[in-house]
């Protein structure tokens, strides 16, 4: 397998609130995957997505260390998220600088050949095979929600006002649900999970194109971040891509 992960802040924020995260178990053929990002006032955005992404990948990184994954990814998976929501939870409650802080979470779990995905809010993941780019996971958002209903269309969703108002997220109750998705791994596919900072400036055939010609993992995420600082990059940009 050949990965990478590359973070910024963009053109415009002051602080980079995205956290990232990658661990391979090459003795187990396994994979963790891990992009968070932060909402939140002042430092309170950086503070959810960075405690997020440590108390779930601890969790999960232990899980593939004693290979005790095998058919119960999704059980690992929902049990690190339930911890890492109660973490970001229980400090926002606690420190009156953290409250109403939460953060996206998407995140996938590779075993072999095969890839469980998991989302919460907007962060995307998406599955490039043979030349084709697949959107995995469905955003849990405002202007989601109303391309569902007819109310817009897709590009007129790039433009919305409402457009980065999500409806789910870390930390910022006590409980929250999560979307699971299981993807086939063939030799050749690619992996990329990424940020809002990317999509919102970045199109799917733009980055699909980079993916199809890229040499490598690293080449891909930085021509990746570089489309996105050309366009402006309002938001921080966040791209990890596994390649197997």
């Amino acid at each position: 397998m050949d990965s990478w992960a590359i973070t910024d802040r963009g053109r415009v924020r002051k602080a980079n609130q995205d956290a990232c995260f990658i661990h391979r178990e090459e003795e187990h053929d396994s994979a963790l995957l891990l992009v968070c990002d932060g909402m939140g006032g002042h430092n309170a955005g950086n503070v959810a997505s960075s405690l997020a992404a440590t108390v779930f990948a601890g969790e999960v990184r232990e899980g593939l260390a004693n290979s005790r994954v095998t058919g119960a990814v999704c059980s690992l998976m929902k049990s690190a998220l339930r911890t890492a929501n109660a973490s970001v939870y229980q400090l926002s409650i606690a420190d009156a600088a953290c409250n109403g802080m939460g953060t996206t979470m998407v995140s996938a779990v590779i075993i072999g050949s095969d890839a469980t995905v998991m989302n919460v809010g907007d962060s995307r993941a998406y599955h490039m095979s043979e030349g084709l780019l697949r959107q995995i996971t469905r955003d849990h958002s405002v202007v989601e929600d109303m391309i569902e209903r007819g109310e817009i269309t897709r590009e007129q969703s790039r433009l919305h006002p409402r457009k980065n108002l999500i409806t789910r997220a870390v930390g910022t109750s006590a409980e929250v649900d999560a979307d699971f998705f299981s993807v086939t791994m063939k030799e050749g596919d690619t992996l990329l999970l990424c940020s809002d900072g990317l999509t919102n400036v970045v199109t799917d055939e733009e980055i699909a194109k980079t993916l199809d010609t890229a040499e490598n993992a690293e080449s891909a995420c930085r021509v990746l971040l570089e489309m996105a600082l050309t366009m402006g990059a309002p938001d921080n940009v966040t791209v990890v891509i596994l390649r197997r």
